[in-house]
Order: structure tokens, then sequence, then C-alpha cells
């Protein structure tokens, strides 16, 4: 490994756009296109929204944690939680599946995810929540 970050939040709603720049920050050592930036913010922001409004949901409260290492050219990003975790993560991931009844969910959020990076795992975690693991290989253009 090169270089790792290890940062944990609120799980709170102003706080999507935090996560989301510091992994973009922290890409910033691989030289990223604006492009390849993009698409990692947005993939971070789908997943830490998904904690926010999936994890703990009913007004509940959590942490969310971020880590992200970079290894040669690879960027690996795994954001968890500590709320309820999916109970059937293979129907959440199909697009347009959501468990929420707001017309704001769109269902895309792991299509998203796994369209704008090079892989995608999802796991309940022991003891309750889930982590997504995503990895996105950058060629450095120095």
């Amino acid at each position: 490994m090169d270089n790792s970050i290890r940062v944990i939040l609120p799980a709170l709603s102003r706080n999507e756009a935090l996560a989301r720049s510091i992994i973009a920050f922290f890409a910033v050592e691989l030289n990223p296109t604006i492009d390849e930036l993009g698409d990692i913010k947005t993939a971070v922001s789908e997943a830490v929204t998904n904690c926010i409004v999936h994890g703990y949901p009913n007004g509940k409260t959590g942490e969310i944690e971020l880590y992200a290492s970079i290894e040669g050219e690879s960027l690996h990003i795994e954001i968890s939680d500590s709320g309820v975790g999916i109970a059937d993560i293979a129907e959440a991931r199909k697009p347009f599946f959501t468990t929420s009844d707001s017309e704001e969910r769109s269902g895309m959020g792991f299509t998203i995810m796994e369209t704008f990076m090079d892989s995608l795992a999802v796991e309940n975690r022991e003891g309750g929540g889930l982590k997504v693991t995503m990895d996105k290989s950058l060629r450095r253009k120095i």
C-alpha cells in the first residue's frame, strides 16, 4: 500500500459533501482526469447517501466510516455504517429497487456506483450495518 486514509463522520446529510470531498482530495494523488474525479465523487455520494437514508432510518443516528487506499495506480474505497444492513443484497442491487417511500429515491444508487467504478462489492457487516467496497484504476499522468 502506498497511502491510506480513514475518517469517521456522523451519518448526517450535511456530511455527504464532506465525505465526497475527502475521498476526491485523497484521489488527487493519482492525478485523475476531471471525468474520473467526477465518477469517484458520484460513487462516494451514492454510497454515503445510502448509509444515511437506509442504514439509519426513522431518525436513528450513527456513524459512517470512510477508508481509502492507493496502491500503484489503484484507488480502493470502503464506506461502511453500523446501521440496519440489507436483508436481500442481490435484490437491492437491481436498478430501481428502493426501500424508501419517498419519491426522491430512484433506487439507482448501486447501479450508479457500479457504472462509475471498476468494481463494486456490497456486504452486510457482522454485528450490523453494511460495507460497500469500490475500486478504480487510474493511470498516473505525470
